[in-house]
């Protein structure tokens, strides 16, 4: 990202994954005016050409061959769930900055250990908690910090969809609802402690959940996940959050908020307007995200999201499954304000 011309240069950008998130990391890093996507690497040479033919850049199948031959400022990883680790290493330990997909990965002691290796290179390291980038987000965390509802008491998240295809038996709540326990802490400060219920009773894995959650606060909550159900269906996601003088809905993500006062039937509502396509389109907070994300590498500065975010996640999810495996209420660490 050197200067030219008084100028500084676009951030070259290159994507490791051709699935079908990974064309939305090169739609996104081939349109910003402030990027230009050099590079896609997929595990299949013709996935791979198809890809970069599409979007203008060079294809790869090895991210070794592309880290030396292209020497980008920045790698976005869109690689399937369980595959993140190795190539996520590969990348820290080249020492090049990169934002990453949810989950971070599925083992606690493998996402500090690319935590620790970033940190040791002071290398920028983002994950992709896109949820948080939403118009509706962006409003309710406003009212919330600014006190519109009061003290908070509870909080509720539900999201259910079909499955992925990724075979952890816990795979719903690591790589689906942790854009649901980031939220929560996002919304509501730190959980303080977490009881679980699971079943398995149509996939042999634990498709549906549903946890109890206490906050730092002193506020309860509530997560109910699922693989058993459709993202077909209308209020596929829905996020609640109560206080003493008012509640606010969110809608599928981007679809919907409204804003109750207590004791006064009308509400303030927000919805994307006629014209207003990326408000309206949930695959646009990644835009939002990418956006933030270029701002704060070309200046120096900490991702917007860090992945720390992604290990936090993954830690409350462990401590959600021990749990359920142990029938019994277990406390969760609260970390310090820095972390998160």
């Amino acid at each position: 990202m050197t200067a030219t011309g008084g100028a500084q240069a676009p951030t070259r950008v290159a994507v490791i994954g051709a699935g079908q998130w990974g064309q939305q990391h090169a739609r996104v890093f081939s349109a910003h005016p402030a990027s230009l996507l050099c590079a896609v690497v997929a595990r299949r040479r013709e996935r791979a050409e198809e890809r970069a033919a599409q979007w203008g850049a060079r294809p790869y199948t090895s991210i070794g061959e592309m880290l030396a031959s292209e020497r980008p400022d920045l790698v976005t990883m869109s690689l399937p769930n369980e595959g993140h680790f190795e190539a996520t290493l590969e990348v820290i330990e080249a020492g090049v900055p990169l934002l990453v997909e949810k989950p971070l990965v599925f083992d606690l002691a493998q996402a500090d250990e690319l935590i620790e290796a970033a940190a040791r290179r002071d290398l920028f390291f983002a994950i992709n908690f896109n949820h948080r980038f939403a118009e509706t987000v962006r409003r309710a965390k406003g009212a919330i910090d600014a006190g519109e509802l009061g003290e908070l008491v509870f909080a509720t998240w539900r999201f259910g969809g079909e499955p992925g295809t990724s075979l952890h038996p816990h795979a719903n709540l690591i790589e689906t609802q942790c854009h649901g326990l980031d939220m929560l802490e996002l919304l509501c400060g730190p959980v303080r402690s977490v009881m679980a219920q699971m079943t398995n009773k149509t996939q042999g894995v634990y498709s549906t959940l549903a946890v109890a959650l206490e906050f730092a606060s002193g506020a309860v909550g509530s997560l109910v996940g699922s693989y058993d159900s459709s993202y077909a269906y209308p209020w596929a996601q829905l996020l609640e959050v109560n206080g003493t003088s008012g509640r606010l809905l969110v809608q599928d993500t981007v679809k919907r908020l409204d804003i109750s006062m207590a004791g006064d039937e009308t509400r303030r509502v927000w919805e994307a307007g006629y014209f207003n396509d990326v408000d309206r389109e949930f695959h646009r907070t990644f835009d939002k995200h990418a956006d933030a994300l270029l701002r704060a590498l070309r200046a120096g500065d900490e991702p917007p999201v860090h992945a720390r975010a992604g290990r936090r996640a993954l830690e409350l999810a462990q401590l959600i499954i021990r749990s359920f495996e142990d029938g019994q209420r277990v406390a969760v660490p609260v970390p310090e304000p820095a972390s998160r």
